[in-house]
C-alpha cells in the first residue's frame, strides 16, 4: 500500500490529486475544532453522557471525530448524507420510479445524488433542531438544580434567535461537508464523502492509542497486561478485516462461440465475483442505529443510568428504566445475542436489495453466456440464489463476530480499565470503525493504482 503511494507521489498529476485531497481533509478538521456559537464547551459532551457506550451519538462522535462531542461546526459530520444514502438505496426497491432513474446510467446516477443531496439537507436540519431542543432542555435542567449552564452568553437574547443561530450552524456545517466531498471526488483522490468518514475516524486512532498506553502507565498488574494486549487485537482485527474484505467466490462462466459477418466472437473464459463482505459496514449500521435508538431517545430526555443511580431514592418508574438501561446496555449478553441477529438478518435484507440472480441469469443468456454444468435460465438463476445465501451467510457471521467480539472479550476477562475507566472503550465500536477505515483504504489504493496504470505507469506497480 505504501509503495503504491509513494510511486502515485512520483507523477504530477496525480501528486496535485493527493494534495488537493489532504487540503480538503485539513478543512474538515479545522470545522470539527470551531465552536458553535451560544454553547459552552462541554454541553455536548455532557449531554451525550461523557461518551458512554450503549448510544447512537457514541458512534456518530467516533465518526464525526469527536466533532458532535465538541458542539463544533461540523458536528454531524456526514451523517446526514449517509442516513440519506441508506433512505434513497432502500426506497429505489420499493419505488418503481426510482429504480428506473437509477437504470439511467451516469444521467441517472446524477439525478439520484441530486435527490440524496436535497434529502440530506432535511435530515440535517432535523438533527440539529433535535440537538438544539436537546441543549435547551439540559439547559433548563442544568438551571434549575443550580449547575453550570449549557446554552452560554445567552443572558439577554431571544430564545428565537439562539435556536436560529445554533440549527443554521450545525446544518450549514453538515452542507459544507457534503461540498467538500464532492471536490474531494471531482479533483482529488477516491471518493469523497468516504474520504472524509475515513478522516474522522483516523483522526481519533492517536487519543484511543495514547489512553492505552496511560492506562498501563497508571493501572495495576491487570492493566499493564490487558492495555498492549488491547493494541495486539486491534492489528489482529485489522488483518481480519482486510482478509475478508478481499474474500471472493467466483463464479466461472463460458461465453459460446458466435459469428458476425467474417468474424468469430465469444469463446472467452471468465467469471463473476461475489464478495463475502458485499454489504460492507451497512449491516452493522442498521443493526446498531435500532438497538442504539431507545436509550438514544431516552437520553435526550434525561433518562440514563448514570442519571438514575445517582439518585438516593428510586420511584418504581426509575427502577424499570434503570433495569431496562442496564438489561439493553451495549455491555450485556442480552444487547450482544441481539445486535448478532439484528446483523445476520440485515445482512441478507441489504444484499436480496442489491444483488439479483433472476437479472444475472438473464443478462448471462443474452450475452451467450453460461455457468457449466447449468442450463440458462432458471437453473442458472437458482445456483446463483444458492450460492449468494451460502457466501452472504458466511458474510453476515464475519459482520457479526467483527461487531460483539469486544463485548465478549470484555465479559469474559471482566476488564474495565485504569482507576474504574471504560477500558474497552476504545473497542465497543473499533470493529465498525476498522471496516470502514479498511474499507476506504483498500477501494482508495485501487483507485490510484487504476489511474496509475491509466496513466501508462505500468513499472511503477511492479
Amino acid at each position: 500500500m505504501f509503495g503504491v503511494f509513494i510511486n502515485a507521489w512520483k507523477i504530477t498529476d496525480l501528486r496535485k490529486k493527493i494534495l488537493f485531497t489532504i487540503f480538503i481533509i485539513t478543512i474538515f478538521r479545522l470545522g470539527a475544532h470551531i465552536f458553535v456559537p451560544f454553547i459552552a464547551p462541554d454541553a455536548m459532551w455532557d449531554l451525550m453522557g461523557g461518551g458512554a457506550d450503549g448510544t447512537l451519538m457514541d458512534f456518530f462522535n467516533s465518526i464525526t471525530g469527536g466533532g458532535l462531542g465538541r458542539g463544533a461546526l461540523f458536528a454531524m459530520s456526514i451523517t446526514p448524507y449517509i442516513n440519506a444514502s441508506i433512505i434513497v438505496q432502500l426506497l429505489t426497491v420499493a419505488i418503481p420510479a426510482l429504480e428506473r432513474i437509477q437504470k439511467e446510467g451516469e444521467e441517472g446516477q446524477k439525478k439520484i445524488n441530486r435527490i440524496v443531496k436535497f434529502l440530506a439537507l432535511g435530515i440535517g436540519l432535523f438533527q440539529a433542531t433535535a440537538f438544539y431542543f436537546a441543549l435547551n432542555a439540559a439547559h433548563n435542567n442544568a438551571v434549575a438544580r443550580g449547575a453550570g449552564k449549557v446554552l452560554a452568553y445567552t443572558d439577554g437574547l431571544p430564545g428565537f434567535l439562539v435556536a436560529v443561530t445554533i440549527i443554521g450552524c450545525f446544518t450549514a456545517g453538515a452542507s459544507l461537508i457534503i461540498w467538500l466531498g464532492e471536490q474531494i471526488t471531482d479533483r482529488g483522490i477516491g471518493n469523497g464523502i468516504s474520504m472524509i468518514l475515513f478522516a474522522g475516524i483516523i483522526s481519533s486512532i492517536p487519543g484511543e492509542i495514547f489512553n492505552l498506553f496511560e492506562q498501563a502507565r497508571m493501572g495495576g498488574a491487570i492493566e499493564i497486561v490487558f492495555a498492549p494486549l488491547t493494541l495486539v487485537i486491534y492489528i489482529a482485527m485489522i488483518g481480519f478485516v482486510v482478509l475478508m474484505t478481499n474474500a471472493e467466490r467466483r463464479i466461472p462462466v463460458q461465453y459460446a462461440k458466435r459469428q458476425v459477418g467474417r468474424k468469430m466472437y465469444g469463446g472467452q473464459s471468465s467469471h463473476i465475483p461475489i464478495k463475502v463482505a458485499m454489504s460492507g459496514v451497512m449491516p452493522i449500521i442498521f443493526a446498531m442505529s435500532i438497538m442504539s435508538l431507545p436509550q438514544t431517545i431516552l437520553h435526550f430526555f434525561g433518562i440514563n443510568a448514570q442519571t438514575l443511580a445517582a439518585k438516593a431514592e428510586l420511584s418504581s418508574l426509575d427502577r424499570f428504566w434503570l433495569s431496562f438501561l442496564n438489561t439493553f446496555n451495549m455491555g450485556s449478553w442480552i444487547y450482544a445475542f441481539f445486535y448478532f441477529l439484528l446483523i445476520i438478518g440485515f445482512n441478507y435484507f441489504y444484499v436480496a436489495t442489491q444483488y439479483n440472480p433472476v437479472e444475472i441469469a438473464n443478462n448471462l443468456k443474452k450475452n451467450n453466456g453460461a455457468i457449466p454444468g447449468y442450463r440458462p435460465g432458471k437453473p442458472t438463476a437458482d445456483f446463483i440464489n444458492n450460492s449468494l445465501s451460502k457466501i452472504t451467510f458466511i458474510g453476515a457471521i464475519f459482520l457479526g463476530i467483527i461487531a460483539i467480539f469486544p463485548i465478549v472479550f470484555t465479559k469474559i476477562t471482566g476488564y474495565v480499565g485504569a482507576n474504574g475507566g471504560q477500558g474497552m472503550r476504545g473497542l465497543s465500536l473499533g470493529g465498525t470503525t476498522i471496516l470502514i477505515v479498511v474499507s476506504v483504504a483498500l477501494e482508495t489504493m485501487r483507485t490510484l493504482e487504476s489511474q496509475m496504470m491509466m496513466r501508462h505507469h505500468k513499472g511503477f506497480l511492479e
